[in-house]
């Protein structure tokens, strides 16, 4: 029974999906109507708190006069998600009161404080427990029973799907998270991204971390690593979300933030421009011609600055008139002014330039004082184990 609801991305129309939240919701309801009545429903309904109804047709039946267990596969629509098509079930109880909602085989534990959940509870956030609740006791009502239901819900494969995920790295171990705020997944979201980012900086502060290094990606993390950097240090990929990533990091409480980016995307930065994606703003050449200008580079090196299509290209033509490094310093300058006026007195921040062609471009002072006081730092702690030892 496909899902039949669309948003529109410019001009391409695209296809709505529903969480692993819903999914849960539609398992625990079919299975509710089941244990009530005695019979399994062919199809089941909910309505989401985005106001949009989605109904299926459960999967997994089994019941007796005990436990129903159903299972709901889910449907992301044209969003990228690793949970497509996994099999959320859901395995009620009759209890003496009230509803318990838990998680089973492939639904992650939370181990770490800062997430939805605390520690030892069942991945499955408040949003989603809301649903469930809202679902069974509907169920309640409308067969006036006095009992209480138990909600055990299940993942097939979802300790799998989990290494797809952030859930690894954020505390929460053996499966996947059942979310989901709306109901809905909006294809390509944006905001999921985001909320995902949002929850990353979350649990490392309550690790108790105070500095952290933002990348915007897989070339900034592998950067990193070549670098003289204290071990263990978090790192957060923030995509093209820079200001956003920012403004997140600095109402958690961190100190010190080491920001690492290849030439490509902090270039807009020096622009002000806080989101990197090509599609918000792709002002490089026009950055590096009039930073160039400044520094008295030629109209005929200013054009062809301009008939550049890549950074690299840039740096090849600033290189040929000697002026490369008197450019990049002036735009990693530029950088580091716009990210300090973006996280204001509470973070102190610096800045690394890098591009996979040309190697390490630029690290501004203030970069270089934060690494210095880490490394500095490191070494006493390392002192410290050795005298406790």
């Amino acid at each position: 029974m496909a899902f039949e609801e669309y948003t529109y991305s410019g001009t391409e129309r695209l296809r709505r999906g529903y969480t692993t939240g819903t999914c849960a919701t539609l398992a625990a309801k079919a299975g509710a109507i089941a244990l009530l009545t005695g019979k399994a429903p062919l199809t089941v309904s909910v309505m989401t708190p985005a106001g949009i109804e989605v109904t299926v047709e459960p999967t997994s039946v089994s019941l007796s006069a005990d436990e129903a267990t159903f299972g709901v596969i889910k449907d992301a629509g044209d969003d990228y998600d690793v949970t497509n098509g996994a099999e959320v079930r859901c395995t009620v109880r009759f209890i003496e009161s009230g509803i318990d909602i838990d998680g089973g085989s492939g639904v992650g534990r939370v181990t770490a404080k800062g997430l939805d959940q605390p520690p030892g509870n069942a991945a499955i956030n408040s949003g989603s427990r809301k649903q469930i609740q809202a679902a069974v006791q509907e169920c309640l009502d409308m067969y006036d029973c006095l009992k209480g239901i138990s909600v055990l819900v299940e993942v097939v494969n979802g300790e799998e799907i989990a290494k797809k995920t952030f859930n690894p790295s954020i505390g929460i171990e053996g499966g996947i998270s059942i979310i989901g705020t709306t109901g809905i997944v909006e294809p390509r979201s944006l905001k999921a991204l985001k909320d995902a980012l949002d929850v990353e900086i979350r649990y490392q502060a309550a690790q108790g971390h105070k500095d952290v290094i933002v990348t915007p990606g897989n070339y900034g993390e592998s950067f990193s690593l070549s670098l003289e950097l204290p071990p263990n240090m978090p790192l957060i990929k923030c995509a093209n979300f820079i200001g956003e990533t920012l403004d997140c990091i600095a109402v958690n409480g961190f100190e010190n933030v080491l920001l690492i980016g290849h030439i490509g995307k902090l270039v807009k930065v020096a622009g002000s421009i806080m989101d990197t994606h090509s599609r918000m703003a792709d002002c490089r050449r026009e950055i590096f011609a009039a930073h160039a200008a400044w520094c008295g580079a030629s109209t005929e090196t200013i054009h062809e600055l301009f008939e550049s299509m890549t950074t690299d290209a840039c740096i090849k033509i600033l290189d040929d008139v000697n002026l490369r490094d008197q450019v990049i310093d002036r735009i990693a300058r530029a950088v580091q002014g716009a990210v300090d006026r973006r996280v204001g007195e509470f973070v102190r921040i610096g800045v690394i330039i890098f591009s996979n062609v040309y190697g390490l471009l630029a690290v501004t002072p203030e970069a270089q004082t934060i690494i210095n006081d880490w490394n500095a730092n490191s070494i006493e702690d390392a002192d410290e184990r050795k005298v406790n030892q």
